[in-house]
């Protein structure tokens, strides 16, 4: 990181100036960007039998995920998918190395194939931006500067719009944007400050996101082993390094680096590639792309600098499956299947019954046996629900303390009832009886519970 965060002697921010090169990997990654570009502008608005693509509403505590609607209850169901991704960013990064944060992470994409563009269309090339920003204010550039950040900003505002329906869902989304600011100030507040977050982060914070805040580029160094495939130079084909001459020596050997320097003048983060594998580096594959058009120009074989390991590099051995990517994969395979069995087994609804403690049978007009129950209903569908309760014997009558009513979405009831045995069918101190959970005349649960009573002559 020499000189990427401060210069050595003044101390202040030096700003890196990116050239762009459009290679075969670059428009790799463009189409890549332009399809996330798409599904993320797109994702509020898509739905699935009526419920979003994705919405994470954390302040009522609804997740939307791939039609999927998911309650505090369900809370297991999100700490086993957060520990199956983990392992997922574990195995991808020891094969792949920081692959995902140069053509998949949001930070990356949003800022050099949005924001990067705008400024290249705006005020120029690097180099000529590099040159005005040390010269003096001009009536052009300050024009300049002021249309660069107008549509910082306005593309800010699209992403703040978008990443708050993530939040509150696209219909509440509307709400805000079409109705009277004074009914939805708290909504309004936030879009303008999540705008402010984005314009500052892609016009001021830019590179430092990925070399100094994010945790997942620190980690690099635990993941990634001699067989983990990343962006690399091959020194042992490129070193030593030297200029094309046209009057070669005979007595001096050297490789096919040409030394032109054109891999750091590309690289977002402005590290040197050639130094070898460095926490900086996202892989993003520019310093590939431009490093190819050289060895092109001047006749050499392709990717001096490209996916390598550092055996393939220095051992001469191919990619490999190791044992450390099989053990992960093995766990991945275990969690993904009970996550799985979860998802598909969960039901909409469910009910917990239980026997009031400490209570004794009651006898009842017309020869019945009483036993009071508690119990909770709990609503995981995106609508109100009219429940009931039955028993699967038509003799057993259920009479209620606390009816419990309809079930609002993602909300809970309780309810307290007897259940009414004829004492002439109780055999035994201990019955077990099972009590169904309807909805929509259909039985959706049917749970088991214990009944006391005396034993009938």
């Amino acid at each position: 990181m020499d000189g990427l965060l401060v210069a050595e002697q003044s101390k202040k921010r030096k700003w890196i100036y990116p050239l762009i090169r459009k290679g075969k990997l670059y428009k790799w990654r463009s189409w890549v960007s332009y399809a996330y570009l798409i599904l993320f502008f797109a994702g509020p608005f898509l739905r699935i039998k009526g419920q979003p693509l994705l919405m994470l509403n954390f302040m009522d505590r609804q997740f939307v995920i791939l039609g999927q609607v998911f309650w505090p209850q369900d809370i297991f169901l999100f700490v086993l998918a957060t520990l199956v991704f983990v392992v997922c960013v574990v195995l991808f990064t020891i094969a792949f190395g920081r692959i995902f944060c140069g053509w998949i992470c949001p930070q990356t994409i949003f800022m050099e194939m949005v924001f990067r563009k705008i400024e290249e269309w705006v005020e120029g090339d690097a180099n000529h931006r590099k040159k005005v920003d040390a010269g003096p204010w001009t009536r052009e550039k300050a024009l300049r500067k002021t249309a660069k950040h107008f549509l910082f900003v306005l593309v800010s505002f699209l992403i703040a719009n978008t990443f708050l329906a993530y939040i509150i869902g696209s219909t509440s989304l509307l709400k805000i944007i079409t109705e009277p600011v004074n009914l939805h100030l708290v909504g309004f507040i936030s879009i303008w400050v999540f705008t402010i977050i984005f314009y500052l982060i892609y016009s001021q914070v830019r590179e430092l996101v990925c070399t100094v805040f994010c945790p997942y580029g620190r980690l690099q160094g635990v993941f990634l082993d001699p067989d983990t495939l990343v962006v690399a130079y091959d020194d042992a084909r490129g070193e030593p390094r030297g200029k094309l001459s046209r009057t070669a020596d005979p007595l001096k050997v050297k490789g096919d680096c040409v030394d032109c320097g054109l891999c750091v003048a590309v690289c977002p983060t402005a590290i040197d590639i050639r130094h070898g594998t460095q926490m900086e580096c996202v892989n993003c594959t520019a310093c590939i792309d431009v490093c190819n058009d050289v060895m092109h120009k001047i006749n050499k074989p392709l990717n001096l600098i490209g996916f390598y390991s550092e055996n393939m590099i220095h051992k001469q051995q191919k990619p490999t499956f190791t044992g450390r990517m099989a053990g992960y994969s093995g766990i991945i395979v275990v969690l993904m299947t009970v996550l799985c069995y979860f998802i598909f087994s969960r039901g909409d609804m469910s009910i917990e019954v239980l026997r009031s403690a400490g209570m004794l049978y009651q006898e009842q007009k017309g020869g019945y046996i009483s036993n009071i129950y508690n119990a909770e209903i709990i609503n995981k569908s995106a609508t109100g629900r009219d429940i009931s309760i039955n028993t699967d014997d038509p003799s057993i009558k259920i009479k209620y303390i606390q009816a419990p009513g309809k079930v609002t979405a993602g909300g809970s009831a309780k309810t307290v009832f007897f259940l009414m045995v004829p004492a002439s069918h109780i055999t035994s101190p201990k019955t077990d009886i099972k009590i169904n959970l309807v909805y929509d005349k259909k039985v959706v649960q049917t749970v088991s519970t214990s009944f006391v009573g005396p034993i009938s002559n």
